[in-house]
């Protein structure tokens, strides 16, 4: 089995947030890598891994990195595969406002899919999406997937009736 996708971090301080990418891919059976690269302290291993990304059979990156967070454009810079960015919240971040706009404001040319700070399951979500465009399987285990959000909504919503206060009203 080989990878569709590649989670990929600036540190694997990063591990805790982008493990939710890796275990939605888990939950929906798609085949990932996930990997620590960083594009200030191993640049041209960021640029070998972008470059030959889709000959591997790389289909969507997911870059998370925090603080400058250059990982996700710098990757983007070298490759035409879709690449999803997470910014990170880090001991050394500014509230993660750096990362988020260091990713969000990329350079006409350079596209990155931008998510919530620590947003790494709407990333996988992401990736998911673009899969299913043209994988019927994937597309039908995302159609379950949807269903079950809604399940949990309406689920949630009829214990809320249940819920007994003195004032409330409706």
């Amino acid at each position: 089995m080989k990878p569709l996708v590649s989670i990929i971090m600036g540190s694997t301080t990063d591990m805790p947030v982008m493990e939710q990418a890796a275990k939605f891919f888990d939950e929906m059976e798609i085949p990932f890598e996930i990997n620590a690269l960083s594009a200030h302290r191993t640049p041209e291993r960021v640029m070998e891994f972008s470059e030959s990304a889709r000959d591997r059979g790389i289909r969507v990156i997911i870059a998370g990195a925090g603080g400058a967070a250059h990982l996700p454009g710098v990757v983007a810079a070298g490759t035409t595969l879709p690449v999803i960015g997470v910014p990170v919240r880090s001991s050394l971040s500014i509230d993660g406002w750096d990362s988020i706009l260091s990713i969000l404001q990329m350079p006409s040319g350079i596209p990155v899919a931008t998510v919530a700070l620590d947003g790494a399951r709407n990333a996988a979500i992401l990736a998911t999406q673009i899969l299913a465009q043209s994988d019927s399987t994937i597309h039908e285990r995302l159609v379950q997937f949807k269903k079950d959000l809604k399940t949990k909504v309406v689920k949630a919503n009829e214990e809320l009736k249940n819920a007994q206060f003195r004032f409330r009203v409706g």
